[in-house]
């Protein structure tokens, strides 16, 4: 299979890990070559049939690759579940039985943390939560820092080891498209460590340009040491989002 060619991804079981995050374990042929190590990374479901802007473009929504069995050349998919707006992938995920099939492309990029930061700050919603968990789970066992996960409600926490002086918090938003502040102002109430951080977010848009800001201008942290995505942004379609993402870059 060539780099660009879409994948065939079977659905192979269905798991409700939390109220609000669906994971779904996908497998099949297509899937036995999947690339080891792109745990984080993401991948694009992809939807031939829905009705699309673009002639020439297939509806295409992004996801990270929670997990990845090599052995048994299955990849699992966690999809937040709160999605108000009523999306393509999450209607799918929805209704998506064992056996089922999905074109996806992929994968992409993984960007974790590097693993000699003097600390880390993670900061993560639920959107983000499956690529901010990945890199937790791949910290080194020196490692200190926060995690600050935002959730839809006190049951969408999930377990998970972290190094012994790194620090957990998990603060609930049930309004994710109503509200932008909670992730922002658990964020910022944190007493910064000593030394140099890495810094790593993945958030709703509005969100993220507000915490780029207090790191860039408040936290003087290096852009080097900054990972910054938008996820979603509270609003607009998946579409109309990447158009917003493409200005922002032109203009930071």
């Amino acid at each position: 299979m060539s780099k660009s060619a879409p994948r065939t991804a079977v659905v192979k079981s269905i798991e409700d890990v939390t109220p609000n995050m669906r994971r779904i374990v996908f497998g099949g042929d297509d899937l036995a070559d999947f690339p080891a190590g792109r745990e984080g990374g993401y991948i694009k479901l992809i939807f031939p049939e829905a009705p699309r802007a673009n002639p020439d473009r297939p509806v295409m929504r992004t996801y990270s690759v929670r997990a990845h069995d090599v052995e048994a050349g299955e990849i699992s998919v966690d999809f937040a579940m709160h999605d108000d707006t009523g999306g393509i992938a999450i209607e799918w995920a929805a209704a998506a039985n064992p056996g089922d099939a999905v074109p996806i492309g992929g994968p992409g990029t993984v960007k974790m943390a590097p693993p000699d930061a003097d600390w880390y700050l993670i900061a993560a919603d639920m959107t983000g939560l499956p690529a901010a968990m990945c890199n937790l789970e791949m910290l080194p066992g020196d490692a200190k820092g926060f995690a600050v996960l935002e959730i839809t409600s006190e049951e969408d926490r999930q377990g998970i080891s972290v190094p012994p002086d790194f620090d957990i918090q998990w603060v609930v938003n049930a309004e994710p498209h109503v509200s932008k502040t909670v992730l922002l102002k658990a964020v910022k109430a944190l007493d910064w460590l000593e030394g140099e951080p890495f810094v790593w977010t993945a958030c709703e848009f509005d969100t993220m340009r507000e915490l780029r800001s207090y790191y860039r201008v408040e936290k003087s942290v290096d852009r080097r040491s900054i990972y910054l995505s938008s996820y979603w942004r509270a609003g607009r379609t998946e579409d109309q989002h990447k158009v917003d993402k493409s200005q922002d870059a032109k203009n930071n």
